[in-house]
């Protein structure tokens, strides 16, 4: 197997079409977001022959805590392979000579992986047989509430909670309330302090609104992004992030204000969403981050979780995230995150 490094965007786009493991978060769009906020990419092609049959799409992090080598959600695998034991122990013994070479060019001190590969025995062991072990907290979602919506609108209203369906409908009754679709810069800076007031709140970090502004206008360029507004006499009440991207719609970031919790809003946002993916030709809805809320009641995703869940879909468990330690640091800096995770009953 020989591995490449990547510049064409039809190519890496291409491949990425016929994978049903991925997210937007390997997409070529992505990687160009990391450039704009200052980062570092490489992306590799790992090639049997002529035959493309993996990519994955390295990021050099610096953050207050350290540098590090990141993989988001990959690598991601060619269909016909994601059972293939040998050739993934060889893809990831490849990617990981090239992730130690590059983390200690770049000064890192180690390296991490958020796989896309299914949370199987097998899959986890071939992360350990590499010398991998399990990260003291996650970068990106372990896993995710999914929804196919290749079927019609009446189909999908009828397989939801009822609860669900009952709150979607009370709120289009109700004549105050607007659903509105917005790429209007304003609006985005409106949302990140709506972000930052609910992170107060749900004692979370927020993104930075440069963070939001870079990543909405990169995925708007091709018009892969939409800004959902849901208002109440034309004040925002609940408004959320959906990138729509490789016939996946996902629900990415998402605010809700509580003074209009009796509305139902997020109810009626979140139906327009998927609506205006199936528009779009999207047969998937990712509704992102995804806890068990039954075996994990106290987890803070746990609300959410049972807010997607009523919609329909079932959940997608990747192998959990995997650092590969590089230098004596990196210690410090797993305590440093331990804690974090514990303080926040994560």
């Amino acid at each position: 197997m020989e591995v490449r490094e990547l510049q064409e965007k039809n190519i890496w786009e291409g491949f990425l079409e016929g994978c049903s493991e991925k997210t937007f978060l390997h997409s070529w769009n992505w990687g160009e977001f990391q450039k704009a906020m200052r980062e570092k990419v490489w992306r590799l092609g790992f090639f049997e022959g002529k035959d493309l049959c993996s990519v994955c799409l390295l990021v050099r992090v610096k953050a207050k805590r350290g540098m590090f080598v990141l993989v988001p959600h990959g690598p991601v695998l060619k269909d016909s392979i994601k059972d293939a034991q040998g050739t993934k122990r060889e893809i990831l013994s490849l990617l990981l000579g090239i992730l130690k070479k590059t983390a200690q060019e770049e000064g890192a001190s180690f390296v991490r992986i958020n796989p896309i590969w299914e949370r199987t025995q097998e899959n986890v062991g071939l992360f350990k047989e590499a010398g991998f072990q399990r990260a003291p907290m996650q970068m990106h979602p372990e896993a995710s509430w999914k929804l196919d919506i290749s079927l019609p609108e009446d189909a999908l209203l009828s397989s939801m909670r009822k609860t669900t369906k009952y709150l979607i409908r009370q709120a289009q009754k109700n004549p105050d309330i607007t659903i509105e679709q917005s790429d209007n810069r304003e609006d985005i800076q409106t949302f990140s302090k709506l972000h930052k007031l609910v992170s107060k709140r749900q004692s979370f970090t927020p993104f930075s609104y440069e963070y939001l502004e870079r990543e909405f206008s990169l995925f708007s360029k091709e018009q892969e992004v939409t800004l959902f507004l849901g208002k109440v006499k034309g004040d925002i009440g609940a408004a959320s992030f959906v990138l729509f991207w490789s016939g996946i719609g996902f629900y990415h970031h998402a605010v809700s204000l509580p003074q209009y919790t009796k509305l139902s809003l997020p109810y009626l946002l979140q139906w327009e969403a998927i609506k205006e993916a199936k528009r779009r030709g999207c047969k998937l809805y990712d509704f992102w981050g995804y806890v068990d809320p039954f075996k994990q009641p106290s987890h803070p995703w746990a609300g959410p979780t049972l807010f997607k869940m009523g919609f329909g879909g079932k959940a997608h468990e990747y192998v959990k995230t995997q650092d590969y330690p590089l230098k004596k640091s990196y210690w410090l800096l797993y305590a440093f995150e331990l804690l974090r995770k514990i303080r926040r009953g994560l």
